[in-house]
């Protein structure tokens, strides 16, 4: 299976090294890391109250790691074929090299005329400094943090503030062994920030901090210290910790996680379907289904961090936020194998009567082809934002201020504002489209 080509490398990544200082003994970073671990363990942010309501408009904000668009199209996709219902529409505003005074200074210019309701924000990773924690560092960031929020409370914005991610504790200056201890002590500082801000705004917390490295601890204790979950970099995850933070931002975002319950009683062969599935037909054994909503998937082998599959042993993504249930009542033998699609796998009666995640279970179905299509639309729509906001929109500021005086220029520079606009609806339009009714069928044979 082949869900979507998530190769971090068919991205252009802009992002900019800062010089390291290090004086720390090594007792305390050991400490240090010791306690990140257990943060990762036991400091999850739970999610909040849901914050997208039917037809929202979702700004995706951040720096070069958001300008990857790979969380960020996970996020889209997901809300698109996952959750259609809710029409939300989506635009990435990620800009390499970005700390969070500077989205602050071209949010007025970039964002606030889309008139977002909610914006997703994800800084920290350049303004740590890529050295050791200090309070100049933590002042800065959270001035910068206050002013985006307190721009977007003014529009009538709801924010989910995103922690930082983390440096790989391998791949990340691998020279210098101690180097990944300091900076995600660092992080995990301004990961502190983000969340303070998020409480006293009464605003959702997106922890992505502690929901990589808690994924980065296990992965490399059960695949090996060379798989990386923060890039071959160090700083720019493949698909793998794009997954991770996908998990953090719908989490902040509220998302429950249920696609909907397929019921079948196998004595009458009657079935019940719910949540975006429509029962075609049914009969003892089998059950033919209408879905209009798809569940998220997958792609990559258990190994590759440039894909997906890898990394979902070490976090909960289809346990807390993609659960399309088939419950079958009434079996009359111990255990039945479900076939779906190609694919078949046996199941107990108890298991089934419980009921059963398909879309936990089932790698290759027939939804699949469906949901690729939507993540290939997503991409190219947000493959045109990037150029649309850099090349285009950010530059408007110029005009403003050369031409202050001159009503052409600020003429022409809304009727360009207006064309940009246009095409990327245009683009939403197109992904949004191509989530359409899908018929397949799942057969339950008995086993004795």
């Amino acid at each position: 299976m082949n869900c979507v080509d998530t190769n971090p490398f068919a991205f252009r990544i802009e992002w900019v090294q800062y010089p390291v200082v290090l004086n720390m003994k090594k007792h305390f970073v050991s400490s240090m890391s010791l306690l990140l671990v257990l943060a990762g363990v036991i400091n999850h942010s739970r999610a909040g109250e849901p914050v997208l309501k039917k037809g929202a408009r979702l700004a995706i904000v951040g720096d070069s790691i958001t300008e990857q668009k790979l969380y960020s199209r996970f996020i889209e996709t997901y809300l698109l074929a996952c959750m259609p219902e809710l029409e939300v529409q989506c635009i990435q505003l990620g800009w390499g090299g970005e700390r969070a005074p500077g989205f602050a200074g071209r949010m007025e210019n970039d964002l606030v005329p889309w008139k977002p309701d909610v914006v997703t924000t994800c800084y920290g990773m350049n303004d740590g400094g890529y050295r050791q924690y200090d309070e100049g560092i933590g002042k800065a960031y959270e001035s910068g943090m206050r002013r985006i929020i307190d721009r977007m409370k003014k529009a009538g914005a709801i924010v989910v503030v995103g922690s930082p991610g983390v440096v790989d504790s391998t791949t990340w200056a691998a020279n210098d062994p101690d180097r990944d201890k300091v900076y995600n002590a660092n992080l995990k500082q301004l990961s502190g920030i983000a969340q303070k801000l998020a409480r006293e705004n009464k605003f959702n917390f997106a922890n992505v901090f502690d929901a990589m490295m808690d994924a980065m601890v296990k992965a490399k204790a059960a695949l090996g210290k060379d798989y990386p979950v923060a890039g071959r970099d160090g700083v720019h995850p493949g698909a793998n910790g794009h997954l991770v933070m996908a998990y953090a931002f719908l989490k902040g975002l509220g998302m429950d996680g249920n696609l909907g319950t397929i019921t079948v009683d196998f004595k009458s062969g009657n079935a019940t379907a719910e949540d975006g599935h429509r029962v075609v037909s049914s009969s003892k054994g089998s059950v033919k289904l209408e879905s209009t909503r798809y569940p998220f998937c997958f792609d990559g082998d258990d190994k590759d961090p440039n894909r997906t599959r890898s990394i979902l042993q070490f976090v909960p993504f289809n346990q807390d936020l993609n659960r399309m249930t088939l419950v079958v009542k009434n079996l009359s033998t111990d255990k039945a194998s479900v076939k779906w699609g190609a694919a078949t796998k046996t199941f107990t009666r108890e298991q089934l009567a419980g009921g059963v995640n398909l879309a936990a279970e089932f790698a290759d179905h027939p939804l699949v082809a469906p949901f690729n299509k939507v993540m290939q639309a997503v991409a190219a729509k947000q493959g045109f934002e990037t150029p649309m906001i850099k090349n285009q929109i950010n530059g408007f500021r110029f005009y403003e201020s050369a031409f202050a005086k001159d009503a052409e220029v600020k003429a022409a520079t809304a009727v360009l504002r207006a064309r940009l606009i246009a095409r990327d609806n245009e683009l939403h339009a197109a992904a949004r489209d191509s989530v359409k009714p899908v018929r397949h069928e799942i057969q339950i044979i008995p086993r004795q």
